[in-house]
């Protein structure tokens, strides 16, 4: 479970204060997939960051219930002299979850071939981002932080991303941010809608969805 309580947030700007979070109350229930909608520079992603604990808030609390994943599919933390298995294997033990499980699932999963043994600085950036993928997906969480999971690779790999991602959900929640419609209520059950550092959640995502839209001036 994800509680927001009493949440500010605002960056400053050449016309004033640009607020994300304006005494932002929210409860994300345990084990539901929210949808983050919000127009183009709403503040998802730093509303994402907030909950995941890698930007601060001016203001507030956010209470975690369970365990929290990093942003699924971020590879920004990779050491790029490592090899793709080596960061595996390093991110296992950090994480405390069997090392040979972890590294099995992911070598099937991210599809790096003999690459998996090379150092990730060789790596292009579709393939790091299926290895960050794989790890992130491959490490049970309680809730997921994710953000445009399906994007990487192409059609074969998107469709198995979202068949494992589904698959992670009967036992887990998730935080998504996504500019899919499709994918918002293919993956979601509960929306959240941000607009001008106001959050409101709605249990049933196509309600969220129909907000978005009214917001936008656009039709679904």
């Amino acid at each position: 479970m994800i509680q927001i309580e009493n949440l500010q947030k605002s960056f400053w700007t050449r016309l004033g204060p640009k607020y994300v979070a304006k005494n932002v109350n929210a409860t994300f229930p345990s084990n539901v997939s929210v949808a983050l909608l919000g127009r183009n520079g709403a503040g998802k992603s730093t509303m994402m960051q907030m909950i995941g604990g890698s930007v601060r808030p001016d203001d507030g609390d956010i209470h975690i219930t369970g365990s929290m994943s990093w942003p699924v599919g971020f590879a920004g933390s990779f050491h790029r002299d490592l090899t793709g298995e080596q960061n595996v294997r390093f991110i296992a033990r950090v994480y405390g979850v069997d090392t040979n499980e972890l590294i099995e699932f992911v070598e099937d999963f991210a599809e790096l071939g003999a690459h998996f043994q090379l150092p990730v600085r060789n790596y292009s950036s579709g393939m790091k981002s299926r290895l960050a993928f794989g790890v992130s997906i491959g490490i049970p969480f309680d809730t997921y932080l994710v953000d445009e999971v399906t994007s990487v690779g192409d059609a074969s790999f998107r469709n198995k991303s979202r068949l494992v991602f589904r698959e992670r959900m009967r036992g887990a929640g998730a935080v998504v941010v996504t500019h899919s419609m499709s994918e918002v209520r293919a993956l979601c059950t509960a929306g959240a809608v941000l607009e001008n550092g106001e959050l409101t959640y709605f249990e049933d995502v196509e309600d969220a969805i129909a907000q978005h839209h009214e917001n936008m001036g656009t039709s679904g």
